[in-house]
């Protein structure tokens, strides 16, 4: 059974888990009101309401990460590749006023997702089951990335601010396949290749602030393991944070992220109040970028470094985690 529409007839959200895909995002048909009650306006609706998505891909030696950001006043992408011997960020990033060449459709199951400036192009095509994820730019640089067996996310909508909320469909641990191209060089996928998936959108809070981390990889025992995890953000008495065991999603407890902001290279500690997540993380890199534009305002860093520690699943059973590459982020945005 699908969600046909994620707003109902009164223009309300219902918040919660939800257990059913969402065809459509309908956002124009939200009552959005100003703090005093007073109706938004249909252009208010359409300027209001932001979207992303962000793809990434972990491979034997390399980790991948991909965004699209639509802010309406600003459309946005970049790309990045992590080569972990040599030590090497490769990144590009792009900007474009009123969110030109920028295409995020409203659809999370089967909408396709596009930037394209000049002659980089960018795209997330959804299809039963995954996302390919298609870049081309110049330098020689070409991706070609598949992620399979997405067959049970996470997805939430939870009031955000006094009069906003957003919603989120995440998975992590995927299968990937495909290679990445930058110039003469080229980074294949394996049999242990994962990925993640985060695809959001909302009329979110004005000024809001959040930490992230996120796992994809495979356990030495074979499985699949994924793992998301935020504080600061869909935090309305219910969370996105959650554990793939093999493509199972298992809901986790509010996760605490310890780390000292103003030293980038120290270790980061997130556990969650369950008790489920003890993981120390160590940054080997970062991709950082500071907008403060009166409206718009972004203090971004996205780590790429090492996990280790434990998990536990939901029947109590303790999973190890050594070695495993993810990200870890620091962000401010006034939007």
């Amino acid at each position: 059974m699908t969600i046909k529409k994620l707003i109902n007839a009164k223009g309300h959200i219902t918040p919660g888990v939800l257990e059913q895909p969402v065809d459509e995002i309908n956002y124009l048909e939200y009552d959005l009101r100003t703090v005093m009650d007073r109706p938004r306006s249909k252009l208010a609706r359409r300027l209001r309401f932001n979207q992303f998505q962000f793809v990434s891909a972990t491979g034997t030696g390399w980790v991948f990460g991909m965004a699209l950001v639509d802010l309406k006043l600003v459309g946005s992408g970049f790309f990045y590749l992590y080569d972990v011997a040599s030590g090497q960020m490769f990144e590009q990033s792009f900007m474009s006023p009123l969110a030109m060449g920028t295409r995020i459709e409203p659809y999370p199951e089967h909408g396709q997702a596009s930037f394209s400036k000049g002659k980089v192009s960018m795209r997330i095509l959804p299809f039963a089951g995954g996302r390919a994820i298609s870049i081309s730019a110049p330098g020689g640089i070409r991706v070609e990335l598949t992620l399979k067996n997405d067959a049970d996310p996470l997805r939430l909508v939870c009031p955000a601010g006094y009069n906003g909320w957003v919603f989120t469909r995440k998975s992590a641990g995927l299968p990937a396949e495909g290679e990445i191209r930058w110039g003469d060089q080229i980074w294949r996928c394996d049999e242990a290749s994962r990925g993640a998936i985060d695809w959001s959108c909302g009329f979110m809070r004005r000024e809001t602030a959040w930490n992230w981390a996120s796992l994809a990889g495979q356990l030495p025992d074979g499985r699949s393991l994924g793992l998301n995890l935020a504080a600061g953000v869909n935090e309305t008495g219910m969370t996105e944070n959650a554990l793939w065991l093999d493509g199972q999603c298992q809901k986790l407890g509010a996760a605490r992220f310890s780390f000292d902001r103003y030293s980038p290279g120290s270790d980061w500690h997130v556990t969650t109040v369950d008790g489920r997540v003890d993981l120390h993380f160590v940054p080997a890199t970062a991709r950082k970028e500071k907008l403060n534009a009166g409206v718009l305002a972004s203090n971004f860093r996205q780590y790429v470094g090492t996990f280790s520690g434990t998990l536990t699943d939901e029947s109590g059973n303790r999973v190890d985690v050594q070695g495993l590459q993810g990200l870890m982020e620091d962000h401010f945005a006034r939007w």
